[in-house]
């Protein structure tokens, strides 16, 4: 692995959280994602499951979490199966870990090859009343490939018909919602490799450069810092693509007079970091552009100090709704008469700025978490509103990631250029 692990005190704090939120005489298993395959016999970069990883911090395919808390037999309270590795494994994919590095990486005494699960959890579901699975369950998921979680679920059902079967996602995202100081520190490496990206290219664009000319600049700052590299397929949308929300061709040449988009965030460690910036391509705003730059600066600032323990998710979307409602009459975008004649359902500020405001992020980009209960303290949220118009072709969007303290917030970009005036400075410098 590219970068340094955590220590194993984490995963042993997150598997007691765990074991404190399940029922009693019960077990919970945790498997690893699959290598999937691309054509012939190709395959995509291997990604951990996001639960899996936040219980042990192992990082490797064909893994397997057994949590019993109460089971008769102490050694099988916390069990972790891992792929036997061999000289030919070895020679063709490279290490894998020993069953001491397994214990030293998780803090987990009992580590098995994956050959002796079917023994040891025939025995603990015997002895269990309840059992936990795990599966997919974001509100946004569009989940079409069978999965290990999703085989290993049929196989339970087929095995344990007389068995609760419970699911642990609720109770994974709720511990995943709220983050521990160790998985702040990641992210802020992931958000500071990010700037060390935005910095470098703020020096590199220029009229005539191309969107996947940038992209290849960030990925080339990313990866030498370590990263595994983007977090999530980046933006990088000159002119009118910057209204396509999700505008990832990035394969269009920057012309004189317009406006960058760039969502662009670096990973590391498995944590991600999200941003955006809006920047002129040749390092000055029009007055035009510069007005609803400073508006959606101000929606920023503002939706961000809303951000705080006690608020609910969706009032708060709201909230920066009537933020942004008010900018958008300021820049003449919309009218009392728009507000009044508006869907309640789709209000007028919507035409332009069509999407939420802030998402919790963590293990995954739109990580799991809680999004209809109060806010609390080590959350980690983005902040990103936008304005998006077609007729004049640009786009601005601005996001930050910050951490939810007792009394306000903490930003982990509070170091990446954001002010107009520093962004056409570093351009021209």
């Amino acid at each position: 692995m590219k970068y340094s692990p955590l220590p194993k005190e984490l995963y042993i704090r997150n598997r007691a959280k765990l074991a404190s939120k399940l029922a009693k005489n019960s077990v919970a298993i945790f498997n690893a994602n699959d290598i999937l395959p691309t054509n012939a016999d190709g395959t995509m970069k291997f990604r951990q499951n996001n639960d899996l990883f936040y219980l042990s911090g192992i990082d490797q395919e064909e893994t397997i979490l057994l949590i019993a808390p109460d089971c008769p037999n102490l050694a099988w309270r916390e069990v972790l199966f891992m792929r036997e590795t061999n000289e030919h494994i070895a020679v063709w994919e490279g290490h894998k870990y020993t069953k001491e590095e397994a214990k030293a990486a998780s803090g987990i005494e009992n580590i098995q090859w994956l050959s002796a699960f079917e023994n040891i959890f025939n025995w603990v579901a015997n002895l269990s009343e309840k059992i936990y699975l795990n599966t997919n369950e974001h509100l946004r998921a569009g989940v079409v490939v069978e999965t290990r979680d999703a085989r290993f679920i049929k196989s339970c059902k087929e095995r344990y018909p007389l068995h609760h079967l419970e699911r642990v996602a609720p109770i994974m995202h709720e511990l995943r919602g709220v983050k521990e100081q160790e998985e702040i520190d990641q992210l802020q490496i992931a958000c500071d490799i990010t700037e060390k990206g935005f910095r470098r290219i703020l020096s590199f664009v220029k009229p005539g450069v191309t969107e996947y000319e940038i992209e290849a600049e960030f990925i080339h700052e990313f990866i030498r810092n370590r990263s595994k590299g983007f977090a999530y397929e980046p933006i990088i949308a000159s002119g009118s693509s910057a209204c396509v929300l999700h505008y990832i061709e990035n394969n269009k040449a920057c012309k004189d007079g317009e406006l960058l988009l760039l969502d662009v965030g670096a990973e590391y460690g498995n944590y991600n970091a999200d941003m955006t910036r809006t920047i002129p391509v040749n390092g000055k705003f029009t007055t035009r552009q510069r007005a609803v730059y400073d508006a959606v600066l101000r929606v920023h600032r503002e939706a961000a100090a809303i951000l705080r323990p006690g608020v609910n998710i969706q009032d708060y979307h709201k909230e920066v709704g009537l933020i942004m409602q008010s900018e958008l009459v300021g820049l003449g975008l919309i009218d009392q008469t728009d507000i009044k004649n508006q869907d309640p359902n789709w209000p007028a500020y919507k035409k332009y700025f069509m999407h939420g405001t802030s998402h919790h992020l963590g293990l995954d980009v739109h990580d799991v978490g809680t999004m209809h209960y109060p806010i609390t303290t080590g959350m980690v949220f983005t902040v990103e509103p936008g304005i998006y118009i077609p007729a004049e072709g640009f786009g601005v969007r601005l996001e930050n990631n910050i951490v939810i303290r007792e009394n306000g917030y903490f930003d982990l970009m509070r170091n990446i250029p954001i002010e107009a005036e520093e962004i056409e400075s570093l351009m021209n410098s």
